[in-house]
């Protein structure tokens, strides 16, 4: 089995925690069939009488093509999700940006959906100012991270606040239009073309650029997610048969509807439960940096209070939620100097330790970081290996951008598994330095690069049945 519990030392007490860690230990049977379940739950969410009760969502982004290297040009993004939203302005072909941050007020979070849009506006025609960019109108990439029903790649309309905002007059409206009549109400400056882009659908695009063979965007930092070039063939909710489009996956969601019951430890239970959405991104919850460090800590309890660790004395910071911090698995599973790191951290969070509990805690750690990288690459696997049976392969070459602070500190261990799960897959994987800035104004880039591709088409077409026109009138 290629799925070791760790490869450091472990002094003898270590093997009395063999119970406690068992369950998150899953062999390459469990992590195919993991993988099998999300293959399901992809065609349920494609379907167009299934979608709607679909926990994974795979949700069409309009986004009908990756870049091919030629984009070129001057765009504007924005970037909205959280309490500071970015303003860029994007030089593509030099791969140059400006970058200002704006802060939005907690009251504005909760005032009127004018206000906050008026302020964005406010802020983009300051930037607009200061870099000298008021005169000219430029393409737009917007990247707004809440959760929406896009319905073209310029009309995307808001389901449901999150991230501390409730802003009203907003939810079930088009924030695409709310944009554009901000910039209206000012009416010191114009845009040209609004693009609605996802962060991940950003970090596809923005390695897309640098890497033409890209086609899936992957993030596992706070949360995770994953998009994919689908055919658009199978995308059954909406019109056409030809080409591709980028499938927004949503694939936090897996597990919602209770197919991963059997592999959660009573330690997922409990995470879940004392969330702020029982029931609601399963997935996300067992291998994401937001819940990582609370899983680690509620072992960790339960292993002190069978009087395993700490002399059986949990302290007021190890006994309080959310005080064992995600970053600290990293710190601790670091090869060099992890061990004395966790000496330091258990020093700070009030711990009585010797050297045998740090050396368990490191155990524990780097066992819960091994599954969240392992059923990620159970989930990658999925998509690489429905790609290549899209297209009839035998063998597939794809490259994964991707992003997130769980990736970038524990890279090998899921490159390692998704090549074992998905064998017939040559898979490269390039880190997204700005999916959220350049892969915003990518998307609008290649937007722009298709309308121009069909106005030349259309002319063409044009000038042929003129031609057969006029030979048709020398005929007779």
């Amino acid at each position: 089995m290629f799925f070791t519990v760790n490869e450091f030392e472990q002094p003898c007490r270590c093997s009395s925690v063999e119970k406690y860690l068992q369950p998150f230990q899953l062999s390459p049977e469990t992590l195919q069939e993991v993988s099998a379940r999300l293959r399901k739950d992809l065609l349920r969410g494609l379907g167009k009488h299934s979608h709607h009760k679909a926990p994974v969502k795979m949700l069409p982004t309009f986004v009908r093509a990756t870049p091919d290297g030629t984009e070129k040009g001057d765009f504007l993004a924005l970037d909205l999700g959280g309490t500071n939203f970015r303003v860029l302005h994007v030089r593509v072909e030099e791969e140059a940006q400006k970058v200002q941050i704006c802060a939005i007020p907690q009251e504005m979070m909760l005032g009127t959906g004018e206000q906050l849009f008026d302020h964005i506006a406010t802020c983009l025609g300051d930037f607009l100012e200061s870099h000298n960019l008021k005169g000219q109108t430029l393409p737009l990439g917007f990247t707004f991270s809440f959760p929406c029903e896009q319905l073209e790649i310029d009309k995307s309309i808001l389901i449901r606040w999150t991230k501390g905002f409730n802003c009203s007059g907003v939810e079930g409206k088009d924030v695409v239009q709310l944009l554009k009549e901000a910039i209206h109400r000012r009416g010191d400056y114009h845009i040209g073309s609004v693009a609605m882009v996802n962060d991940t659908v950003g970090t596809m695009m923005s390695c897309g650029y640098k890497d033409q063979s890209c086609e899936i965007g992957m993030i596992i930092g706070t949360g995770t997610n994953a998009c994919y070039m689908e055919e658009i063939k199978n995308v059954k909710r909406i019109e056409g048969k030809d080409g591709r489009m980028c499938i927004n996956t949503e694939w936090g969601g897996f597990g919602d509807d209770g197919c991963l019951d059997d592999i959660l430890t009573e330690f997922d239970v409990e995470v879940d439960k004392t969330s702020i959405n029982p029931g609601v991104h399963i997935f996300e919850k067992m291998i994401s940096g937001m819940y990582l460090g609370e899983i680690v800590r509620l072992v960790l309890v339960k292993m002190t209070k069978d009087k395993l660790l700490f002399k059986g004395q949990i302290s007021e910071a190890l006994g309080t939620p959310g005080r064992f911090e995600t970053k600290f698995i990293s710190e601790i599973e670091e090869p060099d100097s992890g061990l004395e790191n966790a000496k330091k951290i258990l020093t700070e969070l009030g711990l009585d330790w010797d050297l045998v509990d740090a050396s368990v805690v490191r155990l524990v750690c780097d066992t819960i970081s091994s599954r969240s990288a392992y059923l990620c690459a159970a989930a990658l696997a999925t998509l690489v290996n429905r790609i290549r049976n899209n297209r009839k392969l035998g063998h597939l070459k794809t490259t994964v951008g991707v992003d997130g602070t769980v990736y970038r500190k524990h890279p090998t261990k899921l490159q390692k598994a998704v090549r074992l799960l998905a064998p017939q897959c040559d898979i490269t994987f390039l880190v997204s330095e700005d999916g959220s800035g350049t892969g915003a104004a990518m998307v609008t880039a290649v937007a722009q690069r298709l309308a121009h591709q069909s106005r030349l088409l259309e002319e063409s077409d044009g000038e042929d049945n003129e031609e057969e026109e006029e030979e048709e009138e020398e005929g007779q």
